[in-house]
């Protein structure tokens, strides 16, 4: 009987020896998972980071756009507005020019019927 508790008692110390040195080896596995987790979380955040970049820089890229865009019209515009008074003093000038050519004309006529 004493050989059989004898026996017990050697497997529960080889057991718990055992369990000790797999609790150790799993230490550095744990340890491992921790900073491979970290790690994953740091290059997350750089994507995330990086996709925010660029949508501030789509968007400035179309604040830009629009910028430019508003200036080419507002520039238009007053081409067209400086075209059109052009126009209107060409226009203005033609008519006027007619009008003293027909008085020329109605003078000319009239003193040569009274001569």
């Amino acid at each position: 009987m004493s050989k059989i508790v004898a026996t017990l008692i050697a497997g529960l110390f080889a057991t718990s020896a055992f369990a000790q040195t797999a609790g150790s080896a799993t230490a550095p596995a744990v340890k491992a998972q921790a900073e491979e987790t970290k790690d994953v979380a740091k290059a997350d955040a750089k994507v995330e980071k990086a996709k925010a970049e660029a949508q501030a820089d789509v968007a400035d890229a179309k604040a830009d756009a629009a910028k430019t865009r508003a200036k080419a019209h507002k520039k238009a515009t007053k081409k067209k507005a400086e075209a059109k008074a052009d126009a209107a003093e060409e226009k203005a000038e033609h008519k006027a020019d007619s009008a003293e050519h027909k008085a020329d004309s109605t003078a000319a006529v009239h003193n040569a019927a009274h001569k």
